[in-house]
């Protein structure tokens, strides 16, 4: 990924809270058959310095990924999109000045490379489901738990996946957020970006704190 050291992200906290803030991602392999991709929910464990140590997910049987991958491994890329949007010059100071502003486009995206893992194991993924399903169900009114479900029930469906475990051997984290033009240009179009629509002003907070 192309990195210009002013887009770049280091903090491993902020890492973190982005993938899972944003936990569909896009995991991409690569074998005799050519580049595949394929969307999964992915849980980020941190590691004992705090940074990112490994990924964990499941994907359906019939979804021969996990069959390519084996208990050996194999060499995968995960790509998180987090909020994104479009930059308009008209609230750049330069405008007014000499016109010599252009639109772009802000984003926030983060790619882990790591070796994938089939983990066929009815206990480890039902583990994962309930770790997932605690996180993503907290906050509601009336969260939904793995025992509301009858467990026959719930078995079959267990076994109609397969888990993954991605140990993480690299990290680079793009905030891409007018970094490196002028702080007054870069809080008018915070600024303007705070009327469009939600990830527009996920964007504008990000760059009015100057992440």
């Amino acid at each position: 990924m192309y990195l210009p050291p002013h887009f770049a992200v280091e903090d491993p906290v902020e890492v973190l809270e982005l993938l899972r803030t944003h936990p569909l991602a896009t995991l991409v392999t690569h074998d005799a058959a050519g580049l595949d991709a394929n969307p999964v929910v992915l849980l980020a464990d941190a590691g004992p310095q705090g940074g990112l140590q490994r990924l964990r997910g499941h994907v359906a049987r019939a979804n021969d990924l996990w069959r390519r991958a084996g208990t050996q491994g194999c060499e995968v890329l995960v790509l998180f999109h987090g909020p994104q949007a479009y930059v308009s010059p008209s609230a750049h100071p330069r405008k007014a000045l000499d016109g010599k502003v252009v639109p772009t486009w802000n984003y926030v995206v983060v790619q882990v490379a790591g070796t994938l893992r089939a983990v066929d194991d009815a206990a480890w993924v039902r583990g994962l489901v309930g770790e997932l399903t605690e996180l993503h169900e907290s906050g509601r009114d009336a969260p939904w738990a793995l025992r509301d479900a009858p467990q026959d029930y719930l078995q079959s469906m267990v076994r109609g996946v397969v888990g993954i475990d991605i140990e993480v051997t690299r990290v680079q984290a793009k905030f891409k957020l007018s970094q490196n033009h002028p702080r007054q240009a870069q809080l008018a179009l915070a600024q303007a970006l705070q009327h469009g629509d939600e990830a527009a002003r996920d964007i504008a907070a990000r760059m009015l704190r100057g992440d």
